[in-house]
């Protein structure tokens, strides 16, 4: 079976150098750049390694981001949360499956976060369901993993930066390969 990070890097290099759906930056850039503000404040490996993760259900073939910028919703949170599933327990999966509702939370909750948004990002969230009702609210804020994913929101927006340094998914190596569970399963054998 493939690793994570040996799966993670064809990605990066293949996939990830395409453009980002509508943002100045590639898709890999974006999610390095979000675990790197991930990593620099201070988050837990789980969400840095969520951070470093949080979009490949962007990437073309099974997981499409062109349909969410054609106006559908193409489920990229759930898609990748799915996929990671195989190497990943919860803590690095629910935040990614969460982290398009965290938006549409956020900007329920918090009256400034909305004017935050990238445009392409405003966009996608009206794709996506647009702000939540208060019912919706409730909901989400009753979720085990609300306050990370809302956390990985926030790391999100900010890793969108054309001029801001891009870590390699090297730099993430560590964290990847602690958390991958078909890694720690192979080394008990």
């Amino acid at each position: 079976m493939t690793h994570a990070y040996e799966a993670l890097t064809e990605l990066f290099e293949s996939e990830g150098a395409k453009e980002y759906l509508g943002e100045d930056v590639s898709i890999a850039t974006h999610m390095l750049q979000t675990a790197q503000v991930a990593r620099a404040a201070g988050a837990s490996a789980e969400l840095i390694v969520a951070a470093v993760v949080h979009d490949v259900g962007h990437f073309s073939g099974a997981m499409s981001g062109l349909e969410l910028m054609r106006g559908h919703d193409n489920r990229h949170d759930a898609i990748a949360a799915e996929w990671l599933s195989q190497w990943f327990d919860a803590a690095v999966t629910e935040p990614v499956r969460l982290h398009v509702a965290a938006k549409r939370y956020l900007c329920a909750t918090d009256a400034a976060y909305y004017d935050r948004l990238s445009d392409a990002s405003k966009y996608t969230m009206s794709v996506q369901g647009g702000e939540m009702s208060a019912a919706e609210v409730a909901t989400f804020a009753a979720e085990p993993h609300c306050e990370s994913a809302t956390a990985l929101r926030r790391f999100d927006d900010a890793g969108k930066d054309p001029e801001a340094p891009v870590p390699a998914l090297a730099d993430f190596r560590a964290e990847i390969e602690a958390l991958d569970r078909t890694l720690r399963s192979s080394a008990a054998i």
